[in-house]
Order: structure tokens, then sequence, then C-alpha cells
């Protein structure tokens, strides 16, 4: 299948921002979804002097999410999409955030330098031509034992997940966005959970990326088998698991 790669995804995402969070808000579980996953983090209450990268930060969802369960975190948020970018930047926002206009790969020549206590990626990881780069990226801005969180729709591997995803983006996600004028951005989101990595696929890479304790947690309710929180950190002393 065909997928929007890099510059035309990020002009897809350009155009959508406008209508992004209209859209998601039509899902009642997508906040309170993220806010799960930044829990699962585990970070210390209010998160006072912890730095948190917030990767591929959209119009700012995720940002949000961090803020509610760490609103002492200094969080960095990036993303290569300059309309998402520029929504995000353009709320009212009670807590430390730095936003960065870069490509997650180029995030060192934007200025964003390690280590941070948390790295959390929404979204992203079927979203960048090459997910191993990315992840060899993030374990080096982290600090040892720094903590990733990854939330994703990765399937289980279930046809009956695979037919229900198919069956929601069909009747619901694309025409909704093609009503809103971004048909193809949708339909590269449905298209894009089917091609990229099953759950355990996605912890083995985690693992082959050199982290520790890698595991996917399921989203509950209907997105169970669909919607994960992928966990895992890097070594307490900095160094990377072993694949042999």
């Amino acid at each position: 299948m065909t997928l929007l790669r890099d510059r035309d995804l990020t002009r897809a995402f350009d155009h959508a921002a406008a209508g992004y969070d209209r859209l998601v808000s039509m899902n009642p579980g997508y906040h309170a979804d993220l806010r799960r996953s930044a829990r699962r983090l585990r970070l210390p209450d209010g998160g006072e002097g912890l730095r948190v990268l917030d990767i591929g930060c959209g119009t700012g969802a995720s940002t949000a999410a961090l803020l509610r369960v760490a609103p002492g975190a200094e969080i960095t948020a990036i993303d290569a999409s300059a309309g998402m970018l520029e929504r995000a930047a353009a709320k009212s926002w009670a807590g430390h955030v730095r936003w960065v206009h870069a490509p997650v790969e180029e995030v060192a020549r934007a200025g964003v330098q390690g280590p941070f206590d948390a790295v959390f990626a929404a979204y992203l990881f079927r979203n960048v031509a090459r997910p191993d780069a990315v992840l060899d990226r993030v374990h080096a801005l982290l600090r040892p034992g720094g903590r990733l969180a990854v939330h994703e729709y990765s399937l289980s591997g279930s046809p009956v997940h695979h037919a229900l995803w198919t069956a929601v983006c069909r009747g619901v996600i694309v025409p909704t966005g093609t009503l809103m004028g971004d048909r193809d951005l949708y339909r590269y989101l449905w298209r894009s959970v089917l091609a990229f990595d099953r759950a355990p696929q996605f912890v083995d890479r985690l693992v082959r990326g050199g982290f520790h304790e890698a595991r996917a947690l399921p989203m509950p309710g209907w997105q169970t088998g669909i919607l994960q929180t992928f966990l895992a950190r890097r070594g307490a002393s900095g160094e990377r698991r072993s694949t042999s």
C-alpha cells in the first residue's frame, strides 16, 4: 500500500491542523487515553525538576496530558508540522513548555540537548521513515534510568482487531476526515496502522534498540488490541541491553 511520507505527510498535517482538535474531540476517550499513557510513565508526583521531551506533540494534546501528570516538569515539545505546532503554541499553558519546530531526526540541529528524565511519543513512530534511528536518538537523549512511553496504534495481531480497526476507519474516521477536507491524511491513518509493527514486534524493536523492561500495555475498552502504551527505560548505568 502507498503511504504518505516525509514532506507530503508534513504538508498533510499542516493542512489538517486547523480542524485537528475538532476531529479528535469526537473521540471521547482521546485525551483520557493520552493521560493514561502519561501516568504509566510513573513520574514522581508533581514532576518538580524533571526534564521531559514530548516528541511529535502535534497540537499539544500529549503536552497537556504530561502537564496533568507532572505540572512541575520542564517540557520540550517538538513537531515537524509548523501548522500543528502553531496551534499548540497559541493555547494557554500553565506549565513551562518550550516549543521546537523540527523533525525528531533533527532535534540536535534544532538545539535540543539531553539528558531528559523521560520521553513521551504519541502517534509518532508510524509516521517516521526510520523508526530504529529515532529510537537510537531517544536512547541517547535519555539519562541513565530514564523512561520512555510510546502511545501508539499498534494492532495485537488478532484478525478481530484488524477487522475492527478497518470498520471504524471506513465507517467513521475516513468519512469525517473527508468532510473536513483531509481525506488523504485519514486514509493514511487507516493504512499506516495496518502497515505498522504489531505490538509484539514493536516490543522486540525496543529491545533491539537497547532498551530495558520493554512491554506493551493495552488501552481498555473497544481499543484494546488496537491502541497501546509501550514502556521501556534506558539502563541505569546508561548501557544498552545486550541483544545477542
